[in-house]
């Protein structure tokens, strides 16, 4: 069974696709860029701030799915620059305490609406 995830707290997705689908227990999360629901604006001004707002944005949608950032068993994360690698697994790991999900990190030559990171993400119910 199939069943598609949305968030009003999280932005409405930019082509053909849904913020999340359920299929059984597991959650398949979109990748998530730095915008701002509230008000449409890209959060921008650093690499931290870019990154707590998609990490907030994965925890909307996992909110709406009835799940938190305890749920996650994987991760990728995409970034423009690897330089930036240590400053968002910093953001990144404050919104996990223990059982850290699997997770893979690239560089990638460009992401939607030229942002620095994207980060999808996989989760199950307990």
């Amino acid at each position: 069974m199939k069943k598609i995830i949305n968030s009003p707290k999280a932005p409405a997705p930019i082509g053909p696709y849904s913020q999340a689908v359920k299929v059984d227990n597991t959650l398949y999360l979109s990748g998530q860029i730095a915008i701002n629901a509230a008000n449409g604006s890209m959060v921008n001004d650093s690499i931290e701030s870019e990154t707590k707002q998609v990490m907030e944005n994965i925890g909307h949608v996992l909110e709406a799915a009835g799940m938190d950032f305890t749920n996650v068993f994987k991760c990728s994360i995409f970034l423009k620059d690897m330089d930036n690698f240590s400053a968002v697994n910093e953001v990144y790991g404050s919104y996990f305490s223990s059982d850290f999900p699997a997770r893979e990190c690239v560089q990638v030559v460009k992401l939607p609406k030229n942002v620095n990171v994207e980060i999808t993400a996989l989760a199950a119910d307990k």
